[in-house]
């Protein structure tokens, strides 16, 4: 019990880390939650017009979420999980910004590298052909985390299953704000061209 209780410490306080606040303050571009869905995410680094930047945040973002991962596996697959749970949690709900973080998304993949890494391919592979094809970054995430439950629910046992459908179910909680604009045409999209 006490490596659980650890290894979700650690998990939550990996995740709460801002990496797209604190480096858009860094880059000197200023407080990304002034911009865009005010989210500290990558998606909305994106909008600082850096997309170097932008990547950095995904990859620093992904990587928490596996990492934690990685440091609850040290005390066995429960306490994995537990860490699995809560670095998403420190992700959107973060103490030190008064619990308004980012959507998930990056970190929910460097969870599910982690922890059912067929999966992760697969839902990586889906966000960018949906991303693609509508130039919504939130609606791929959608689709993504929706496809991602429901596939894991016949892949994996219930633990597992369970813990990807919680954090899907969150994605989509989380992006409550950008259905919403998807329902009315005004949610922002995306650009993988030049410029």
């Amino acid at each position: 019990m006490t490596g659980i209780v650890l290894a979700a410490a650690i998990g939550y306080l990996l995740g709460s880390i801002p990496f797209g606040l604190v480096l858009t303050r860094l880059a000197g571009l200023g407080d990304v939650r002034r911009i865009g869905s005010g989210s500290i995410g990558a998606t909305n680094v994106l909008r600082t017009g850096n997309k170097a930047l932008a990547a950095l945040t995904l990859l620093l973002d992904l990587a928490k979420g596996l990492a934690a991962c990685l440091i609850g596996a040290i005390w066995g697959p429960v306490a994995m999980l537990a860490a699995a749970g809560a670095v998403i949690l420190g992700h959107m709900f973060p103490v030190w910004l008064g619990f308004r973080g980012g959507k998930g998304v990056a970190t929910a993949l460097g969870v599910l590298i982690a922890i059912a890494w067929p999966l992760a391919i697969a839902a990586a592979v889906l966000w960018l052909l949906i991303a693609i094809a509508f130039q919504y970054s939130s609606l791929a995430a959608l689709v993504a985390a929706v496809v991602s439950a429901i596939a894991a629910a016949f892949m994996f046992e219930p633990a597992r299953a369970g813990l990807i459908a919680g954090i899907a179910l969150l994605i989509v909680l989380r992006h409550h704000e950008n259905i919403r604009r998807l329902l009315d045409g005004s949610e922002g999209r995306i650009s993988f061209g030049k410029g």
